[in-house]
């Protein structure tokens, strides 16, 4: 039996990211338009639709595993992010491009940074099958963000950090937004930071629990 994406895809919008209140009618057209199925793996296809996060890159060799956000929570982090037109955006920690792919939806240029080589190449390829064209796929660390292309009016992270390095903060544009979930598990809140004239506020958004990005993860302290 071959699954009907399209139709799964409307199910995915009205039954997980609607009843989230995730209002914003672009957020919600750019969940209908992009094909989620195409960047997932092959034999994982069959849960492209279900809200959960799904695993895209087993961890391996000293090498944490990777996901792909859950539909409900990726909207309501794009719905925070207030995306325009007109924006430039930072997607770090992109993964195999979906999120990038939505923001194509949603801004005029993306920079997709992703730090796994073969999630990037992924990103890369698929991406351009989706005729994605205003995005750039990049490969580097992403606690150190991607100033090549800054500065950004939006910086999103897909993940749960531990904190924001001053790096990225350096890469807000003024008027710039950095939206990003942090703490871990249910203790995970999503924050909209804001830079004005140089200073940076912040905004507690909602609770939210996603998957760890594990680059911006603090070192436990050693005790004797």
């Amino acid at each position: 039996m071959v699954a009907d994406f399209a139709e799964l895809r409307r199910k995915m919008v009205d039954n997980q990211i609607r009843t989230v209140d995730v209002t914003d009618l672009s957020v919600l057209e750019a969940f209908l338009t992009v094909s989620r199925e195409d960047f997932i793996p092959e034999d994982m296809r069959a849960l492209s639709y279900l809200d959960t996060d799904i695993l895209i890159c087993s961890a391996q060799s000293g090498v944490p595993a990777r996901y792909l956000m859950a539909p409900a929570s990726l909207a309501k982090l794009l719905q925070l992010a207030a995306v325009k037109s007109s924006d430039i955006v930072l997607d770090i920690g992109a993964n195999s491009g979906y999120c990038a792919a939505l923001l194509s939806k949603l801004a005029m240029a993306v920079i997709a940074l992703e730090a796994n080589k073969t999630l990037s190449q992924r990103a890369a390829e698929t991406l351009e099958r989706h005729q994605c064209d205003n995005v750039v796929v990049v490969s580097g660390p992403l606690e150190h963000g991607y100033a090549g292309g800054g500065p950004y009016d939006v910086i999103l992270v897909e993940g749960a950090v531990d904190f924001v390095p001053e790096d990225v903060f350096d890469q807000m544009k003024n008027h710039g937004r950095l939206v990003v979930v942090e703490g871990h598990g249910n203790a995970g809140v999503a924050r909209l930071y804001v830079k004005e004239d140089g200073i940076i506020s912040v905004r507690r958004a909602f609770n939210l629990a996603v998957k760890c990005l594990p680059s911006f993860l603090k070192t436990p302290d050693f005790i004797f």
